[in-house]
């Protein structure tokens, strides 16, 4: 994923815009794309700020979130369970196909290692 301009770079495009310069010049102006420039006095008009928006997927929206409370009980009734076979139980009771990989994450940031 890319970075966000900066937002003194956003500043001085939102300033040359606003001295009655296009957008399309102020985006020659600073070196940047047209879209940008464009995308960025919308976003002005739009929401009143310059700030990046966030970028990548919202946290909490895992399917595991609704079985945490199986999830942490089986992993501490039996510390030596394998991801495999946490996936084939949580597949068996709740109807829920996960990998391994992602339960292991899962776990690791609720604590368990």
């Amino acid at each position: 994923m890319t970075q966000s301009f900066s937002l003194d770079l956003r500043v001085r495009v939102e300033a040359f815009v606003e001295a009655g310069h296009s957008c399309r010049a102020a985006a020659r102006h600073f070196g940047v794309s047209d879209s940008c420039a464009i995308k960025l006095m919308q976003r002005k008009r739009q929401s009143g700020s310059l700030t990046p928006a966030r970028q990548g997927r919202p946290p909490g929206g895992s399917k595991l979130v609704a079985c945490e409370t199986f999830l942490i009980q089986i992993g501490e009734a039996e510390p030596a369970i394998t991801m495999p076979e946490l996936a084939a139980r949580l597949l068996d009771e709740h109807g829920i196909v996960a990998a391994p990989a992602m339960l292991s994450r899962f776990l690791c940031r609720r604590g368990f290692t």
